[in-house]
This record gives C-alpha cells, sequence and structure tokens, in this order.
C-alpha cells in the first residue's frame, strides 16, 4: 500500500496531463469543459474516464461512436505513475520528492506535444523550470538550482547562437555562389536557426534538476539517444528530418536523475 499510493496519485495527475496535452496546442481551456470524444463530441461518463483501465475495458474505442481512442492517454498515465512511484521509492513519499516529480511530469507532457506538434509551450516549460527549482530539500538548494538553471540557460543560448552563426554562414557562402545581377542587393540566403528556445529552457530545467556534472552526462546522453532516429531521417524530406529533440532531453534527463550515484561514482573514479 506504500508503494501504491504514489503510483496512483501519478496516474490520477496523467490523466489530468492528457488533458493539457491535448487541449493547450489548440488553445483550448484545460479547467472549463468537459471531457468528450473528440469524433462524436458526446460527453463521457465517469466511468470513460478512469485512467488506464477505461481504455483497457473499453478496447480502445469510443463507446458511443467506436472511434478510436489513441494509445497516448493510457501510456501517458501509467509513465506519469511509473515516474511517481520511481521517485517515491528513490526519495520517499515527500513534499520536494512530489514537485521534482511534477516537474518531470510537466517534462512528459512537454515530449508528447513537441513530438505530435512539434512546438513547446513556454507555460509549460516555465512551469517544468518552477518545480525543478523549488523541489529541493531547503532554501539553499533553491538558490543552487536556480544558480544551475542561469548557467546552462546561457550556455544553450550561447551554444544556439554559435551553432545558427555557423549554419548561415556556410548558407551565405553557398548564395554568393549562384548571385545574379538581379539578386545582388538581396539576402538569397536564410537564417538557420539550430536549437528551438524551447530547448533552451528545457536545458534550464535539466540544470536544475540535476547540477552542472550530472546535466552535461545527460546531454551526451541525449544526443546519443537521438542518433539512431536521426541517421533514420536523414534521406527524408525536409519536414520529416525535423526530430523532436525535447523527447530525448527528457529521457535522458530522468535516467541520470535516478541513477545520479552510481554517475558521479563513475566520474569521480576516472576523472
Amino acid at each position: 500500500m506504500e508503494f501504491l499510493t504514489p503510483f496512483i496519485f501519478g496516474v490520477l495527475i496523467g490523466s489530468f496531463l492528457n488533458v493539457v496535452i491535448l487541449r493547450l496546442p489548440k488553445d483550448e481551456s484545460i479547467i472549463f469543459g468537459g471531457s468528450h470524444c473528440t469524433s462524436c463530441q458526446n460527453s463521457l461518463k465517469p466511468w470513460h474516464n478512469i485512467p488506464i483501465f477505461s481504455w483497457l475495458f473499453l478496447g480502445g474505442k469510443c463507446s458511443f461512436c467506436k472511434a478510436k481512442i489513441s494509445a497516448q492517454y493510457p501510456i501517458v498515465e501509467l509513465l506519469s505513475g511509473i515516474i511517481f512511484l520511481v521517485l517515491a521509492l528513490k526519495f520517499g513519499f515527500s513534499f520536494p520528492m512530489i514537485l521534482i516529480a511534477f516537474s518531470f511530469l510537466t517534462l512528459l507532457g512537454l515530449s508528447m506535444i513537441d513530438f505530435r506538434y512539434k512546438m513547446v509551450p513556454d507555460s509549460l516549460n516555465l512551469l517544468a523550470l518552477t518545480f525543478a527549482i523549488f523541489g529541493a530539500w531547503g532554501l539553499s538548494g533553491i538558490a543552487t538550482n536556480f544558480q544551475n538553471a542561469l548557467l546552462f540557460a546561457g550556455g544553450f543560448t550561447l551554444l544556439r547562437f554559435a551553432i545558427s552563426y555557423m549554419l548561415t554562414s556556410s548558407a551565405h557562402r553557398h548564395a554568393k555562389k549562384t548571385v545574379t545581377s538581379w539578386s545582388k542587393n538581396y539576402h538569397t540566403y536564410p537564417f538557420i536557426e539550430a536549437m528551438g528556445e524551447g530547448d533552451i529552457m528545457v536545458g534550464a530545467t535539466m540544470g536544475a534538476l540535476l547540477g552542472v556534472k550530472l546535466t552535461l552526462v545527460a546531454i551526451f546522453f541525449s544526443a546519443l539517444l537521438a542518433l539512431p532516429v536521426m541517421l533514420f531521417v536523414m534521406k527524408k524530406s525536409k519536414e520529416e528530418q525535423r526530430v523532436p529533440f525535447v523527447p530525448f532531453l527528457a529521457i535522458a534527463t530522468f535516467i541520470v536523475y535516478i541513477f545520479d550515484s552510481p554517475i558521479l561514482s563513475y566520474i569521480e573514479a576516472n576523472y
């Protein structure tokens, strides 16, 4: 029962998180308006909204129109429960642990939105950062988390500027080779963004959660996780090559956070 409570709590929060994931990108209220089928618009009954179980009992189909219900719903609810359970096992069911779990659940919501819509809402990003900063065991911890958040927000911003400059300069040099008399007074090359602003805020959240050393490990690990996907989409269209990076950052952050002690021990033993 001790471990069942955080899991159930996480699943319930995950159910609300599904509402946020569905409605926020559409600029709809996440508070007002009852749950309804997105196909037939019929309002759902209370027994249709039981996390995980309703989807299983309904066979992944709407009770009214039999339209398919996305597997995202039980997956997000299950992952939310697992996140709360794992963190409770690591730290105990406490207020700082709840704030840390909220930060990771917000990163989960950001990951799903980035994956589905290729967007990272600022409201969720700031919320994840706020939870991460205040998820500390004392005022000194909050100050340290804030300092690390600023450090990596600045670091990601500088990295974005440097890489964007190099990519844009390369495009400029290529465009100059094809300049014509009518286009010489116009820019014929794009400004290339190497990193979205949303990634910068996620970097700040990572810094607040992990600290300097572990955040660097998580960034490296996220790149390794994304590499197979990047290789897979290389020969696809430009639109399909736009791989959302927030999910990889979030997964790497959670894994490194859970295994922080052995990772730090390895770093200290080898460097």
